[in-house]
Formats: C-alpha cells, structure tokens, sequence
C-alpha cells in the first residue's frame, strides 16, 4: 500500500479530472491525502481522499480585483503570490509531510507549491495537467509566441528576490523556471489524448496522455425539438450578461432548443421575458446536457471542450483567455467547431446553422471522441504514479 498526496487550486475544471485517479488508487487500497480548499470539500472526501484545507494559508484568494487580474500576465508578480503561498503552507506541509511519509506528490501544474515541497523534501512527484501540455513547440499552436516569450524572459530577474526567500526556507531552486517549468524528465498526467494535444510527438515518454476523465451522471435532461443547443461560459468568468442576451436575440423562435446555463453572478430575473425555446437557469449538470447536445456554445475551457468533443458535439467557440484561444485554435485546426469572430446576433446564428448544415463538423468531432475513449483513463494516471511511488520509471 502507498501513501499519495495531491495538491490542487480551487478550480472545478483543475479538480474534477483528478478525482477518478484518486477513486482508482483509493480502490487498490492505497491512502489519499488531498490538499486542496473548502468549497472542493465534498467532492475530494467522496472520491475516498482524505481533505486538508489550505484556505487559512492561501494568498491569491485574498487578493483585490485589481490585483487578482494581474495575476497570470505579470510573471513577477505571480511569483510573489506563488511564493507567499509556498511560504505560508511550509510549516504546516512539511511537519504533517514528515508524519505521513508518502511515497508520491501529485501536485496540479497551476498548484506550484505542491512541485516546490516535492523538491525540497526530495519526495517523488508527478504534475497534474488539466491543460494542453506546454514546451516550445505547443506553444506556436497555443499563440504564445516571441512577444509572451520574451516578456517573461525579461520578468525572470525580477522574480531573483522570491527565489531568495525559497532559498533562505531550504527549497533547492536556481530561478523561478525550476518550479514553473516542466522539462521532458518531469513525470507528467495529462487530461487529453495523444491526438488531439498539439504536438504531442515532442514530449517525452515521461508524458502520460490518459484522456479527458467523465464523470458518470444519472441525471436525464429531456430533449423536446431535434436540434438543441447548450451555451455556457463556465464557472468562473460568466459574468457575461450581454454575451447572453445576444444569443437569446439569435436563437429566440428559431426550431432549435436552446439550454442556457449562466453561472450565480447574473440575475435570471434581468433576462425579462424568455422566449418559449429557450431555458436559462443558473446550473445545469453540463455532462447531462451534453449527451443530448447538437451543439455547444462555449468559453472553450480545456474541461468543457473535452467534454463536449467526447460526446461528440461540435463546438461554436467565443474564447475569453489566452489559454482558452489556445484550445479553440486546436478545435479549428481539427475541424471540429467555429470560432466567432463578431459576437453579434447574425455571427452566433450564422455560426450554429453552419454546424449544422456540414456533417463535416460532426464527424471530427466523432475522431477526437474515438481518441479519447482509447486512452488509458483512470487506471493508466494511477498506474502512472504507482510506478513513480514505486520507481520503476
């Protein structure tokens, strides 16, 4: 029996994925210790894990607005939060790290403490990756090219002060791409198929491909016309009242059902009166939804599209992020979806119908669904870190 700790951000679409591994291990009688925060309680604690919350020592959830949007753009000062937190959870970690003696830390690649402890307490670790896996070679699919690549280049030296205070708390780090780098001898899980991650034949054998995780729902969602559709923008930043607003113009009498989930930040009450073909709720069970599905209009969160691909619906994609452009270019390059250039009422029709009118967007998605149902799953990201707990790799 190993023992195996985890470290994760509180994101759903960061979470979710892990929890069948931990369900898998749990399985084979070994111990999960899962670090994590309160709003991701239940869902850890059912998965079999034992939860440690993190929230009493967590920094970027006390951050301003302000600042909370800079994070991600200004590397040195997403060092500093990094560091704060790494700084904040040591005594706490390490002296119930020393007590446990795990065999294995599997730690989310947003999750950078987790990798820091790992280094400095000499544990064997694997990076948890939600996302497309990153080198020089995704990048140019992922549209982070020269400009992005030389303005973190030139934030490194400011980040020298952080890793000093790494250094000075015994963290055996050079420079801050110690921790937020992967190379080809880190031992990676990642979410997604060989096929459908740009690139995938740069990275090394260490780069376990396991395929999206889906999770099984009961839930039946009741499919009244024969075309529908489903539009969200995610869980975190859906505050998008006007996005919503125009699709509802776009799809209002048209013979299409539309499914509209919209998060708990809009008011459902400020829509007026809905047409009679759509339904708006604040939640909706995604997967549920999903599996009747014809299309989906989407942020084209990593979680979402590899749902939506894996039930084989073809996406109509309004990216928000960096990250999310990066995983819409990939559905482009696939054929498998369109992207809205204009997010105007004629673009969102124009751009469903067009779904719908050539199969040809159906039928990659139905390739990409095929490349996911043949990766190893659960059992292979588990066997993954048994042969790490028990270095066979």
């Amino acid at each position: 029996m190993s023992k195996i700790i985890f470290f994760c951000i509180p994101a759903h679409g960061h979470t979710n994925p892990t929890l069948g591994v931990v369900k898998e291990l749990v399985s084979r009688g070994h111990e999960v210790w899962y670090y994590s925060y309160n709003i991701m309680r239940e869902k850890v604690e059912s998965a079999g894990a034992t939860f440690i919350s993190c929230d009493d020592y967590d920094t970027e959830q006390k951050l301003s607005a302000k600042d909370s949007a800079r994070v991600g753009k200004d590397l040195a000062f997403s060092t500093k939060i990094l560091v704060d937190t790494t700084l904040a959870l040591d005594d706490k970690v390490c002296s119930e790290i020393a007590k446990l003696k795990p065999d294995c830390i599997v730690a989310d690649s947003m999750a950078l403490w987790g990798k820091a402890i790992a280094l400095k307490l000499g544990i064997p670790f694997v990076c948890s990756t939600t996302t497309f896996a990153f080198n020089q070679h995704s990048a140019k699919i992922m549209k982070q090219g020269f400009v992005d690549l030389m303005k973190m280049l030139f934030s490194i030296p400011k980040t020298s002060k952080q890793v000093r205070r790494l250094k000075n708390k015994g963290y055996p780090v050079r420079n801050i791409l110690d921790i937020i780098g992967n190379d080809d001898s880190t031992h990676t899980i990642v979410y997604t198929s060989r096929r459908f991650q740009p690139c995938s034949e740069t990275f090394s054998e260490k780069y376990e491909f396991v395929g999206p995780l889906i999770r099984s729902t009961t839930e039946k969602i009741e499919k009244k016309r024969n075309r529908l559709i489903y539009i969200s923008m995610g869980t975190v930043n859906n505050d998008m009242m006007s996005f919503y607003k125009t699709c509802i113009s776009a799809l209002a009498n048209t013979d299409y059902q539309v499914i509209m989930s919209v998060g708990n930040i809009v008011c459902i009450e400020d829509f007026g009166e809905i047409p009679e073909n759509i339904s708006v709720c604040s939640y909706i069970d995604q997967i549920a939804v999903l599996k009747q599905a014809d299309a989906f209009v989407s942020h084209c969160g990593m979680n979402s599209v590899s749902e939506s691909l894996y039930f084989e619906v073809p996406l109509v994609m309004f990216p928000q992020t960096t990250e999310q452009k990066g995983v819409a270019e990939r559905v482009l390059e696939l054929g498998a979806g369109i992207k809205l250039d204009k997010s105007d009422a004629n673009s969102i029709l124009s751009a469903v119908n067009q779904i719908f009118s050539d199969s040809t967007y159906k039928k990659n998605a139905k390739k990409i669904a095929e490349g996911f149902k043949s990766c190893s799953g659960a059992r292979g990201a588990a066997d993954k870190i048994m042969k790490v707990c028990n270095d066979m790799i």
